[in-house]
């Protein structure tokens, strides 16, 4: 005998928060996310922290899985002084077809992962304003390094008001 689940009995939500850190390690300030992600140990059961480099399709299949909030960390370019924090809520549109999604930045992901309807309610991203992404060195500048321990008290108030 088989029983057949309504659709809406099926659906499961997640309490799953995920921090995911993207970002090129080997460009300088672009490595602001994977650094951060480091830092991460003070987090609530129920957040789970990666570090995606800097192909989307990582993140993407991340939130396949489900998670009812996402914190993206990484280098934004805002104009600002050089380790300026920010606390960004970004406003996602259905995403258009990406040829290539191991190239896809993380506002087409974001756009994918809606259009796909596996983007959370709750979308932040902690940002910090680099230096300096464009030199091939690893490290970050003094000014992002400084900015550090800012995006991990943010990233740690979020979290804990969220869980």
């Amino acid at each position: 005998m088989s029983t057949t689940i309504p659709s809406e009995a099926v659906e499961v939500r997640s309490e799953r928060v995920l921090v995911a850190g993207v970002g090129n390690t080997l460009r300088g300030d672009d490595g602001f996310g994977p650094a951060v992600t480091e830092l991460l140990t003070n987090l609530p059961e129920g957040a789970e922290v990666i570090e995606t480099g800097t192909g989307g399709i990582a993140l993407l299949q991340e939130l396949m899985v489900g998670c009812s909030g996402l914190i993206l960390i990484d280098a934004v370019e805002r104009g600002a002084e050089p380790g300026t924090v920010f606390y960004i809520e970004p406003e996602v549109e259905k995403g258009e077809h990406v040829p290539d999604v191991h190239l896809a930045n993380p506002a087409r992901v974001l756009s994918m992962a809606k259009t796909m309807n596996v983007l959370p309610d709750r979308v932040v991203i902690i940002g910090c304003q680099p230096l300096d992404t464009e030199e091939l060195c690893q490290g970050l500048s003094p000014p992002v390094q400084r900015a550090l321990a800012i995006a991990v008290h943010k990233i740690e108030e979020t979290v804990h008001a969220w869980l």
